[in-house]
Parts: structure tokens; C-alpha cells; sequence
């Protein structure tokens, strides 16, 4: 558990509820009349992502106050806690390995002095691996011939109905148990 307050409880978030209730009714075309370069100054370009933002309920004052929030909350620090490897989950007590799990083969990401790098690599490999065996379908293959599949959670519904249709292409007899 951490001792950090939830961010809802903050001022900053305060007025940022305030200030969104106060925009709330604005419409975009009012926004858009009232600064004629809005599209230019509410976009940024970087490594490649375009994000547009001009299209939101957003002013310079909406902008202010997620920055006033962001150094409440030492977003920056946080970010560079994360990237250092620490350990930042608090309802876990572990790191967020985004930045390894994301990472090139040859990259070094740290946690507790070990390159964690090479360890998550093999897991994704080990995924691509089974991903492509049920494609071919040679993945969960029951003890009666059949394909099983596991519950896996939110989009199982859609992951079924395809595996139904790839076990049909298999040929007479071939089987999908759904489980979980």
C-alpha cells in the first residue's frame, strides 16, 4: 500500500473538475472562432505520433491546470523512477517494466541491478511462437484431437468465434472445447 494520496483528492484536480463543468457546454466551433490557429497550437509531432488535440474541450487555461497537476503529483519524477527501474507499482511492490517489455534485444533496462531485457524477450518469443502455432493450428491441441481454448478475459468472445472458424478449415472432425 502507498502513503500517496489519491490524485482525485487534490486541489489541482479540484479546479480541474471545476474548469471542465465550466467548459462543458462550450462547442468546439466557439473555440475554434475564437483562436483562428487553434489547429496549429493545439497539435504536437514527435517520434513519429501526430496527436491533435484542437478537437477536445480544451483552452490554455485546460492547459495550465494538467500542468499545475503534473507537478503535484511529480509526473516527472515519476516518469524518470519508471525508467530507472524502481520499483513505482505500489499495489505490487514491483517495477513497471513498460519500457522493457517495449525494449530492442540489445537495450539494458535494470531492476535491482539485473538486465531484465534478455528474460523478457524469451517470454515474447515464447508468445510469437504459440501465436503462430494456432494460426497454422498446431496450438492447444486436446487429448481428443480437438483445439482447446482457454478463458483468456475480455475479447475471448471474438478470439472464440475466429478459432471456431479456423478449427472448421482443419478439416472433418476437428473440435474447438471452450473452456474457462
Amino acid at each position: 500500500m502507498t502513503d500517496t494520496p489519491l490524485v482525485s483528492t487534490r486541489p489541482e484536480w479540484a479546479a480541474l473538475r471545476e474548469h471542465a463543468a465550466a467548459m462543458s457546454p462550450v462547442h468546439l466551433r466557439d473555440l475554434f472562432d475564437r483562436a483562428e490557429d487553434r489547429g496549429r497550437r493545439y497539435t504536437l509531432e514527435a517520434a513519429g505520433l501526430y496527436l491533435d488535440y484542437s478537437k477536445h474541450r480544451v483552452d490554455d487555461t485546460t492547459l495550465g491546470l494538467l500542468v499545475d497537476l503534473a507537478h503535484a503529483v511529480d509526473l516527472e519524477g515519476a516518469r524518470e523512477r519508471m525508467l530507472a527501474g524502481e520499483r513505482i507499482n505500489a499495489t505490487e511492490g514491483r517495477a513497471v517494466l513498460h519500457t522493457a517489455l517495449r525494449a530492442p534485444r540489445d537495450a539494458v533496462v535494470e531492476v535491482d541491478g539485473t538486465n531484465v531485457v534478455p528474460a523478457v524477450h524469451e517470454v515474447l518469443d515464447a508468445m510469437s511462437g504459440f501465436a503462430d502455432q494456432v494460426r497454422v493450428g498446431q496450438g492447444w491441441r486436446g487429448g481428443g484431437g480437438g483445439l482447446d481454448a482457454p478463458g483468456l478475459g475480455v475479447g475471448m468472445l471474438l478470439l472464440l468465434a475466429l478459432l471456431d472458424a479456423q478449427a472448421e478449415r482443419l478439416g472433418e472432425g476437428e473440435t474447438l472445447r471452450k473452456r474457462g
